[in-house]
């Protein structure tokens, strides 16, 4: 989005989307879950054994996820295999991997969102 004098450009999109999609991945363990589904379909068992995580915290977040669209779920006699709904989650999340290296991850000393700030970690 073009920017000009601290505004955008008139005709600009409705930001509250993009707002959305962020804040749901505003949470280390779904970007987990998002980076293992990259690799391929995985159960809930396979995330809990994976990501050494509880079964009703992965379970919390892939509900999350799931009503975001980001994710689907594939039924297969009583278990669910859960995949990315589209491949362009990844390739956001690429471009951020990107971007991070590129600034050295500043982001990380924000004092809100950083690492070390207040915010760090609400949710």
């Amino acid at each position: 989005m073009a920017m000009t004098s601290g505004t955008a450009v008139s005709g600009r999109r409705d930001l509250q989307p993009a707002a959305a999609l962020f804040h749901s991945l505003s949470d280390t363990t779904r970007l987990a879950i998002v980076q293992r589904l990259a690799h391929g379909e995985a159960r809930v068992v396979d995330l809990t054994e994976q990501l050494g995580l509880a079964q009703s915290t992965v379970s919390a977040h892939l509900a999350c996820l799931r009503d975001c669209r980001l994710v689907v779920g594939r039924p297969e006699g009583r278990q669910v295999f859960y995949a990315l709904a589209r491949p362009e989650l990844w390739y956001l999340l690429e471009a951020a991997e990107t971007l991070l290296d590129a600034t050295g991850s500043a982001v990380a000393l924000c004092p809100v969102y950083g690492t070390g700030g207040a915010g760090a970690g609400d949710e």
